[in-house]
Protein backbone atom coordinates (compact mmCIF):
# COMPACT_ATOMS: atom_id res chain seq x y z
CA UNK A 1 0.00 0.00 0.00
CA UNK A 2 1.20 3.28 -0.81
CA UNK A 3 2.28 5.75 2.32
CA UNK A 4 1.62 9.22 2.06
CA UNK A 5 3.24 11.71 4.42
CA UNK A 6 1.40 14.75 5.40
CA UNK A 7 2.69 17.44 7.55
CA UNK A 8 0.50 20.05 9.13
CA UNK A 9 0.77 23.60 10.66
CA UNK A 10 -1.90 25.09 12.32
CA UNK A 11 -4.77 25.00 10.04
CA UNK A 12 -3.25 23.64 6.99
CA UNK A 13 -2.89 19.99 5.41
CA UNK A 14 -5.82 18.68 7.61
CA UNK A 15 -7.98 18.93 4.72
CA UNK A 16 -5.56 17.20 2.64
CA UNK A 17 -5.70 14.33 5.11
CA UNK A 18 -9.11 14.02 4.39
CA UNK A 19 -9.50 14.40 1.44
CA UNK A 20 -7.17 11.50 0.76
CA UNK A 21 -8.89 9.03 3.42
CA UNK A 22 -12.25 9.73 1.28
CA UNK A 23 -10.72 9.43 -2.28
CA UNK A 24 -7.93 6.76 -2.40
CA UNK A 25 -6.60 3.89 -0.17
CA UNK A 26 -3.47 5.11 0.58
CA UNK A 27 -2.23 5.15 3.97
CA UNK A 28 -1.72 8.45 5.58
CA UNK A 29 1.15 9.10 8.53
CA UNK A 30 1.02 12.97 10.10
CA UNK A 31 3.36 15.31 12.19
CA UNK A 32 2.65 18.05 12.83
CA UNK A 33 4.25 21.81 13.18
CA UNK A 34 3.55 24.32 14.87
CA UNK A 35 1.26 27.26 14.14
CA UNK A 36 3.15 30.30 15.33
CA UNK A 37 7.10 30.11 14.65
CA UNK A 38 9.69 32.62 14.17
CA UNK A 39 9.96 34.32 10.77
CA UNK A 40 13.82 33.69 10.46
CA UNK A 41 14.86 30.23 12.27
CA UNK A 42 18.68 30.54 12.50
CA UNK A 43 19.09 26.74 13.33
CA UNK A 44 15.77 25.05 11.60
CA UNK A 45 17.66 21.38 12.52
CA UNK A 46 17.79 22.09 16.03
CA UNK A 47 14.64 24.01 16.14
CA UNK A 48 12.11 20.77 14.77
CA UNK A 49 14.50 18.24 17.32
CA UNK A 50 13.24 20.77 20.25
CA UNK A 51 10.11 20.46 18.87
CA UNK A 52 10.35 16.78 19.19
CA UNK A 53 9.19 16.53 15.74
CA UNK A 54 8.19 13.02 14.97
CA UNK A 55 10.33 11.78 12.06
CA UNK A 56 8.01 8.67 11.34
CA UNK A 57 6.55 10.98 8.64
CA UNK A 58 9.59 10.24 6.63
CA UNK A 59 8.53 6.45 6.18
CA UNK A 60 6.11 7.48 3.63
CA UNK A 61 7.80 6.97 -0.08
CA UNK A 62 5.72 10.60 -0.58
CA UNK A 63 6.03 13.32 1.72
CA UNK A 64 3.62 16.67 0.95
CA UNK A 65 4.46 19.57 3.51
CA UNK A 66 2.89 22.19 4.81
CA UNK A 67 5.98 23.93 6.79
CA UNK A 68 5.24 27.08 5.13
CA UNK A 69 8.36 28.58 6.27
CA UNK A 70 11.85 28.60 4.20
CA UNK A 71 13.67 27.49 7.12
CA UNK A 72 11.85 24.60 8.23
CA UNK A 73 11.31 23.08 4.33
CA UNK A 74 14.96 23.43 4.28
CA UNK A 75 15.69 21.31 7.21
CA UNK A 76 12.57 18.85 6.60
CA UNK A 77 14.00 18.45 2.39
CA UNK A 78 17.39 17.44 4.05
CA UNK A 79 16.01 14.79 6.48
CA UNK A 80 13.25 13.79 3.94
CA UNK A 81 16.39 12.95 1.49
CA UNK A 82 18.21 11.40 3.98
CA UNK A 83 15.37 8.86 5.01
CA UNK A 84 14.96 7.93 1.44
CA UNK A 85 11.52 9.84 0.91
CA UNK A 86 10.56 9.55 -3.15
CA UNK A 87 8.74 13.01 -3.59
CA UNK A 88 8.32 15.85 -1.69
CA UNK A 89 5.82 18.21 -2.47
CA UNK A 90 5.96 21.55 -1.14
CA UNK A 91 2.23 23.83 -1.38
CA UNK A 92 2.30 27.68 -0.86
CA UNK A 93 4.79 28.79 -3.82
CA UNK A 94 8.42 30.07 -3.74
CA UNK A 95 7.57 32.92 -0.93
CA UNK A 96 7.37 29.62 1.29
CA UNK A 97 10.60 27.69 0.17
CA UNK A 98 13.77 28.35 -0.57
CA UNK A 99 13.81 27.01 -4.44
CA UNK A 100 17.79 27.47 -5.24
CA UNK A 101 18.62 25.29 -1.66
CA UNK A 102 15.86 22.59 -2.17
CA UNK A 103 16.79 22.50 -5.78
CA UNK A 104 20.68 21.72 -4.61
CA UNK A 105 18.70 18.95 -1.98
CA UNK A 106 16.86 17.38 -5.25
CA UNK A 107 20.46 16.93 -7.37
CA UNK A 108 22.34 15.80 -4.78
CA UNK A 109 20.04 13.14 -2.86
CA UNK A 110 17.76 12.12 -6.46
CA UNK A 111 14.72 12.88 -4.15
CA UNK A 112 12.00 14.42 -6.55
CA UNK A 113 10.96 18.36 -4.90
CA UNK A 114 7.95 19.93 -6.40
CA UNK A 115 6.84 23.44 -5.16
CA UNK A 116 3.46 24.89 -6.34
CA UNK A 117 1.39 27.56 -5.46
CA UNK A 118 -1.78 25.56 -5.46
CA UNK A 119 -1.79 22.18 -5.54
CA UNK A 120 -4.32 21.57 -8.27
CA UNK A 121 -1.42 22.40 -10.80
CA UNK A 122 0.18 18.85 -9.60
CA UNK A 123 1.12 16.52 -12.39
CA UNK A 124 2.19 12.93 -12.35
CA UNK A 125 5.83 12.01 -12.92
CA UNK A 126 8.01 9.12 -12.08
CA UNK A 127 8.08 10.17 -8.59
CA UNK A 128 5.36 11.39 -7.36
CA UNK A 129 2.82 8.63 -8.77
CA UNK A 130 0.40 7.01 -7.90
CA UNK A 131 -0.18 10.53 -5.52
CA UNK A 132 -0.28 13.02 -8.28
CA UNK A 133 -2.40 10.74 -11.04
CA UNK A 134 -5.85 11.14 -7.81
CA UNK A 135 -4.47 14.25 -6.75
CA UNK A 136 -3.63 17.02 -8.60
CA UNK A 137 -4.77 19.19 -11.56
CA UNK A 138 -8.39 18.24 -12.51
CA UNK A 139 -9.63 15.21 -15.13
CA UNK A 140 -13.08 15.12 -15.14
CA UNK A 141 -15.73 12.64 -17.03
CA UNK A 142 -19.17 14.41 -17.66
CA UNK A 143 -22.83 13.25 -18.81
CA UNK A 144 -25.34 15.38 -19.85
CA UNK A 145 -29.10 14.91 -20.52
CA UNK A 146 -31.52 17.26 -21.65
CA UNK A 147 -29.38 20.07 -22.00
CA UNK A 148 -27.96 19.68 -18.46
CA UNK A 149 -25.17 18.03 -16.03
CA UNK A 150 -26.69 14.39 -15.14
CA UNK A 151 -22.89 13.67 -13.79
CA UNK A 152 -19.62 14.56 -13.24
CA UNK A 153 -17.27 12.02 -12.05
CA UNK A 154 -13.94 12.87 -10.88
CA UNK A 155 -10.72 11.23 -12.39
CA UNK A 156 -8.43 13.58 -10.48
CA UNK A 157 -8.97 15.67 -8.26
CA UNK A 158 -7.40 18.68 -6.09
CA UNK A 159 -5.56 17.58 -3.10
CA UNK A 160 -8.19 19.83 -0.98
CA UNK A 161 -11.16 18.20 -2.23
CA UNK A 162 -12.87 20.81 -4.05
CA UNK A 163 -12.99 19.23 -7.12
CA UNK A 164 -15.35 16.74 -5.72
CA UNK A 165 -17.23 19.28 -4.32
CA UNK A 166 -17.47 21.05 -7.38
CA UNK A 167 -18.56 18.20 -9.28
CA UNK A 168 -21.90 17.24 -7.05
CA UNK A 169 -22.87 21.12 -6.87
CA UNK A 170 -23.01 21.28 -11.03
CA UNK A 171 -25.08 18.60 -11.37
CA UNK A 172 -28.85 20.46 -12.96
CA UNK A 173 -26.94 23.03 -14.05
CA UNK A 174 -27.01 23.70 -17.91
CA UNK A 175 -24.52 22.87 -19.81
CA UNK A 176 -23.90 26.49 -21.71
CA UNK A 177 -23.61 27.73 -17.66
CA UNK A 178 -21.52 24.95 -16.35
CA UNK A 179 -18.09 26.10 -17.24
CA UNK A 180 -18.17 29.38 -15.46
CA UNK A 181 -20.28 27.87 -12.69
CA UNK A 182 -17.48 25.17 -11.83
CA UNK A 183 -14.95 27.92 -11.59
CA UNK A 184 -16.87 29.51 -9.29
CA UNK A 185 -18.08 26.85 -7.05
CA UNK A 186 -14.39 26.60 -6.71
CA UNK A 187 -14.07 29.66 -5.51
CA UNK A 188 -16.48 29.60 -3.42
CA UNK A 189 -15.04 26.53 -1.80
CA UNK A 190 -13.18 27.40 1.21
CA UNK A 191 -9.76 26.78 -0.17
CA UNK A 192 -6.75 28.39 1.83
CA UNK A 193 -5.15 29.11 -1.65
CA UNK A 194 -3.90 32.93 -2.26
CA UNK A 195 -6.63 35.27 -2.80
CA UNK A 196 -7.22 38.78 -4.24
CA UNK A 197 -4.98 38.38 -7.30
CA UNK A 198 -4.24 36.82 -10.47
CA UNK A 199 -2.73 33.69 -9.79
CA UNK A 200 -4.38 31.01 -6.24
CA UNK A 201 -7.54 30.90 -6.19
CA UNK A 202 -8.48 32.30 -9.48
CA UNK A 203 -6.21 30.01 -11.03
CA UNK A 204 -7.57 26.83 -9.80
CA UNK A 205 -11.01 28.09 -10.48
CA UNK A 206 -9.74 28.40 -13.84
CA UNK A 207 -8.32 25.28 -14.07
CA UNK A 208 -11.71 23.24 -13.47
CA UNK A 209 -13.68 25.62 -15.50
CA UNK A 210 -11.26 24.73 -18.40
CA UNK A 211 -11.22 20.65 -16.99
CA UNK A 212 -14.94 20.64 -17.59
CA UNK A 213 -15.21 22.21 -21.13
CA UNK A 214 -12.37 19.31 -22.20
CA UNK A 215 -14.99 16.83 -20.41
CA UNK A 216 -17.80 18.37 -22.09
CA UNK A 217 -15.94 18.04 -25.61
CA UNK A 218 -14.86 14.36 -24.53
CA UNK A 219 -18.43 13.25 -23.68
CA UNK A 220 -19.40 9.97 -25.33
Amino acid sequence: MTVIGVITRGKYGHRLIETIKEHSDFSVVTADLPEFVPVFIEEPDEFLENLDFDRNIFSAEIVVSYSLHPDLTQAIAKLAAEAGVRSLIVPGGPSRASVPELKKISEISGMDIEVDEICCTLEPNLYNKPFAEIFGSPVLEVRTENGKIAEVKVLKGAPCGSTWHMAKEIVGVPVKDAPPKAGLLIQHYPCRAARGDLGGIHESGELHKQALIKALENEK
